[in-house]
């Protein structure tokens, strides 16, 4: 069976990475992308559709096929409003998974993060907790939530600080063992990869992988 996927956030390391992949996979046969600007590829499988994402609503239709891979996300340096932080976090991937579900839409993929809890003192993984039970309620037939810890690998844009915490999560992670091991750093492609091969498998459920499970896959 041949499959079509859509990807939101195709831009960053993880959706990047995921939608190279679902072009080569012969198991999709068509991926749409939903971006804020064109990205600067073309390919037989792969339609782009630039939109603008506080206007989601005029793109319901759009949102059907096999699997949504939800891959959107920002930091504090570049979104310091929090309000507009939420949006990204938050409301976008919410409205996503909702017209999915109204789509009949089979499986909904979205990258969360360690320490996801909606009664974190912590803003991002606060926010990160309220938007995977928000998820959870939406009534999808098969949610995928990945919370990987420190994310590590190429990126279009140099974040000094990340890339010294990743030198140093080079050193730590053979120390993170038992239940330690879902601190580790998982790079952007390892966890792209996870979300495809669980995309092949058709379960209905609720799934959560943190780093160790991620790298596993």
């Amino acid at each position: 069976m041949a499959y079509k996927a859509i990807i939101a956030g195709a831009s960053g390391l993880i959706g990047s990475n995921l939608l190279n992949i679902l072009l080569a996979a012969p198991q999709y046969s068509e991926v749409l992308v939903l971006v804020r600007r064109q990205l600067p590829i073309q390919h037989k499988k792969l339609t782009q559709l630039v939109i603008n994402f506080d206007e989601l609503e005029k793109y319901h239709a759009a949102i059907a096929g096999h699997a949504v891979f939800c891959c959107l996300g920002t930091t504090k340096s570049q979104t310091p409003d929090e309000r507009r932080y939420r949006q990204i976090d938050h409301d976008y991937p919410l409205l996503l998974a909702k017209f999915a579900q109204q789509n009949q839409v089979d499986q909904f993929h979205v990258v969360s993060a360690v320490g996801a809890d909606k009664t974190s003192v912590f803003f991002y993984t606060k926010l990160k907790g309220e938007l995977e039970d928000d998820l959870k309620r939406v009534g999808l037939n098969s949610l995928h939530i990945y919370q990987p810890s420190m994310l590590t690998g190429r990126r279009d844009k140099t974040r000094p600080a990340e890339k010294l915490i990743g030198g140093l999560f080079k050193i730590i992670d053979p120390l993170l063992l038992g239940r330690l091991k879902k601190y580790r750093s998982v790079n952007g492609a390892t966890l792209a990869h996870a979300m495809y091969k669980k995309s092949l498998e058709n379960a209905a459920g609720i799934f959560t992988y943190t780093s160790d499970k991620i790298n596993k896959i």
